[in-house]
């Protein structure tokens, strides 16, 4: 018997494979499962065309056989079988896939799907196997024969005798080495543990003698080990149930078996679409939020599969940035993957799921928003900053979908309101949207610039995390209504005589306030009267698109450079302190020195900025005590 070569082009490539193509070895059981499965499947075509061929799921199954001693694992299975031809053509050419030619031959579109149409995944035993022997029986035939090969040095092909149709993959297993521990391929719990992973929902049951323990016969205490056949895998996952045959607590089970997550989901999405692109999907809100969430070392992505196995466990490529808390799968009969399924290719098919799950994310989101509050501001809680950075990344490309799932808390309603309900409160006066920053809702509802917005009777959001106003000036507008911080320079609501007045009060006191934006230097753009103090003496406004909480943030960035919002010191005309400023100036330039610094520091305390000097302040308040 001699021994046929492999093609020169097949024989890299089966290096290539068995190096680099995979990236975990575990997977080649997954490979050998699948092909096992499209086995039996092709007798169920057959079945369907071949009226002298009955096909009762029941009679098929896979079964794997590990043996320590010989450091051997058997794979077989009740499938369709191969003849020599059929050996020589799908294993003695690499990439040649005996799947897809099937499939191509008997045009199977719908039903039964086949898993492994590009015939590298066999060769995976090679990772884990120095010698790899097929023996396999077709159906209708009466001969049997053996494949066996060491490798890329090539292949023997020789009749034996075998008394059922069907095939056996029989893996002699390497040697454990320094680097990798072979022996786990040949234990049962670590075989259990990859088919649940990988090949749960197989559709035909995958079978292993796994050992028990029980009490000894005639015995109280003493037990022995003993070993019985057990069904593995689950076979019929639970997205391709009817919805309506499945419940609350179906789904939460699911979740916990898939281990997504230590909490209880809450909403789950379940999607099934038929069409150009057919696939089902499982999705999970979380309750909490993963410890990792804001780090570097989180990974977002669904579980994908591929007619029920396992392709990748973490695809981001499904889910946007700004959804990425999503847990749950994805399996679909129409992905285009490569020789080895654990790189998708980047088509059509792929980015049309990735589109409807989007769009399936934040239906849902809204519909919690509306009919279950109470749940929805817990997740907002939770991940509400995840959306309002969506709204902020890529130069504000998914502003427009995730705009009606921002919050933010209401100055009037005293809790977390959406955008639409604020505008729909609007007065008909009303020009803007009204928002104020601050390190909490506390002290920003005692900034002084609150008062005049407040007074008008104007609802305020209040931004309290560093992403808040960021994300505003992304999103720019709403409903055609414009977003002002209660900070800015106009507010657009003075009227036409308080703007007469506030004019006049500015050219009588021009020299007053010139020379205490001299004092000040480039601390400030500009001193003037405020039109927004009420009962506070001085505060702070900017002009220019970067604030002071923007500024704040900013500052404290890893690459921080010195970015200064453009400030204006704002002196209430109306407060007893202005009198003494202008009887400073007439009679006392130095006290005005004092006063001015004095005030600016103020006003930089009331909006948790800095003071440049801590001596200098403590003493000049000492220096008004005396």
């Amino acid at each position: 018997m001699s021994k046929k070569q492999f093609k020169a082009e097949s024989k890299r490539l089966l290096e290539m494979m068995i190096n680099s193509i995979y990236t975990h070895k575990e997977v080649f059981l997954r490979e050998l499962l699948s092909n096992a499965s499209d086995a039996i499947d092709k007798i169920y075509y057959k079945a369907l065309t071949d009226d002298a061929l009955s096909f009762n799921k029941d009679n098929y199954f896979i079964k794997l056989i590990p043996d320590q001693a010989n450091r051997s694992l058997k794979i077989l299975d009740t499938g369709i079988g191969m003849t020599k031809e059929e050996l020589e053509n799908n294993l003695g050419t690499i990439a040649k896939s005996g799947s897809l030619a099937f499939k191509k031959e008997n045009e199977i579109k719908d039903g039964y799907d086949i898993i492994g149409q590009f015939g590298v995944g066999f060769y995976a035993a090679f990772m884990v196997a120095d010698v790899v022997t097929v023996i396999s029986k077709a159906l209708g035939s009466d001969e049997a024969y053996k494949w066996e090969s060491t490798g890329a040095d090539g292949y023997t092909i020789e009749p034996v005798e075998k008394d059922s149709v069907g095939t056996e993959v029989i893996l002699k297993i390497k040697e454990n080495t320094e680097d990798e521990n072979y022996d786990e391929y040949l234990q049962e719990y670590r075989l259990k543990s990859i088919i649940k992973k990988y090949s749960d929902f197989i559709r035909y049951p995958i079978k292993m003698d796994v050992t028990s323990n029980r009490l000894k016969e005639g015995s109280e205490s003493e037990y022995e080990d003993y070993q019985e056949e057990q069904i593995i895998n689950s076979m019929v996952p639970i997205w391709k149930k009817n919805k309506s045959e499945l419940t609350d607590a179906d789904y939460e089970n699911f979740y916990s078996e898939k281990r997504y997550g230590f909490d209880k989901p809450i909403k789950h999405i379940h999607i099934s679409v038929e069409g150009s692109i057919r696939y089902n999907a499982i999705l999970y809100i979380p309750e909490k939020t993963p410890f990792d969430f804001y780090s570097k070392e989180f990974e977002k992505g669904l579980e994908l599969y591929s007619n029920g196995v396992l392709i990748m466990e973490k695809c981001a490529d499904l889910l946007p940035d700004h959804f990425s808390f999503v847990k749950g799968m994805v399996d679909s009969e129409d992905l285009s993957l490569n020789i080895s399924r654990e790189m998708l290719q980047h088509d059509r098919q792929l980015k049309l799921i990735a589109k409807n799950i989007n769009k399936n994310i934040k239906s849902e989101l809204l519909s919690l928003q509306r009919k279950e509050r109470e749940k929805y501001e817990e997740f907002y809680q939770s991940f509400g900053r995840q959306l309002k950075y969506g709204v902020y990344n890529d130069f504000g490309a998914n502003k427009e979908l995730l705009q009606d799932l921002i919050m933010f808390y209401s100055s009037k309603e005293k809790k977390l309101v959406t955008l639409d309900e604020y505008v729909s409160r609007m007065p008909e006066d009303q020009k803007y949207i009204y928002y104020a920053s601050g390190e909490s809702i506390d002290r920003i509802e005692k900034l002084p610039q609150a008062e005049f917005v407040s007074e008008k009777g104007y609802e305020i959001l209040y931004f309290t995390e560093d992403i808040d106003e960021f994300a505003i000036k992304m999103l720019m507008n709403y409903k055609e209504k414009e977003f002002k911080s209660i900070s800015s320079g106009d507010l657009g609501i003075e009227g036409e005589d308080t703007k007469d007045e506030s004019e006049a009060n500015e050219k009588e006191n021009k020299e007053l306030f010139d020379f205490m934006k001299n004092i000040l230097a480039d601390k400030v753009k500009d001193v003037r009267i405020s039109k927004r103090l009420k009962s506070h003496p001085v505060c702070l406004a900017t002009e220019g698109e970067i604030s002071i909480e923007m500024e704040k943030i900013l500052a404290m960035m890893p690459n921080n450079q010195n970015v200064k919002a453009d400030k204006v010191l704002e002196i209430n005309n109306n407060h007893e302190v202005f009198q003494t400023l202008k009887d400073a100036f007439e009679n006392d330039k130095g006290k005005l020195d004092l006063y001015t610094k004095l005030l600016y520091n103020q006003a930089l305390l009331i909006e948790g900025l800095p003071i440049q000097d801590p001596v200098e302040f403590t003493n000049d308040i000492c220096k008004i005590m005396v």
